[in-house]
């Protein structure tokens, strides 16, 4: 069981550093937008909260009650998280943070979670939030191989997918090069990284998670 204790090792260093961000947000940056659609910044961290501290049963009995809609399970989810406002929220996060109960045993897609949402929240908010270089490879890594929470591995099947910044690379076909953190983003669907990518293959994969979006 190293891997794993290795990777709740990341994951609450992620958290760690994520807190810090949320702690020193005013109170209007809590509702600004996120890079999630349809969510401002306190839904993201409720979120997270709810990743963090829902059990594997919890998880699939409120599927089951969602109708087994996503989008449904993540927003009843993440409303027992919220509070009342901005400092419950950031409370239940921080509650959170030092747990280790990942849904559906995946610490390494949880890992992803708490990675990808913090950019949704650092990078909307134009403040930096760099994980540990350890962390993102195995992310990269975990996205590459497997759809989880998002269809990472269906958005780059038959794309190479190379970082400028680490020996991270993965597929074979046309390239996709940028900074690791982007390719990660990328891999999560995110459009507002591809501007930063590079290569023969950035516009299928463009293609791709504009056709994702619009499901």
């Amino acid at each position: 069981m190293k891997d794993a204790r290795w990777h709740w090792e990341l994951v609450h260093a992620e958290r760690a550093r994520l807190a810090g961000l949320l702690g020193s947000l005013a109170p209007e940056q809590w509702n600004a937008p996120s890079l999630c659609a349809n969510w401002q910044i306190r839904d993201v961290a409720a979120h997270l909260a709810a990743a963090g501290s829902t059990s594997t049963a919890r998880w699939l009995v409120n599927m089951a009650r969602s109708g087994f809609n996503a989008d449904r399970h993540n927003e009843r989810l993440l409303r027992l998280q919220l509070g009342d406002g901005a400092r419950q929220t950031l409370d239940n996060f921080n509650r959170s943070a030092s747990k280790s109960i990942a849904p559906l045993n995946s610490v390494t897609g949880l890992l992803g979670e708490v990675v990808v949402h913090g950019q949704d929240i650092a990078q909307a908010l134009d403040l930096i939030l760099r994980p540990e270089p350890t962390a993102l490879r195995a992310v990269a890594g975990f996205f590459a191989s497997k759809d989880f929470a998002v269809n990472s591995s269906t958005l780059v099947k038959g794309l190479r997918m190379s970082a400028a910044d680490d020996a991270f690379s993965c597929g074979n076909g046309p390239e996709v090069h940028g900074e690791l953190l982007d390719l990660v983003l990328a891999m999560a669907g995110r459009e507002q990284v591809l501007p930063r990518l590079q290569g023969a293959g950035v516009g299928e994969l463009a293609r791709r998670i504009t056709a994702q979006s619009r499901k």
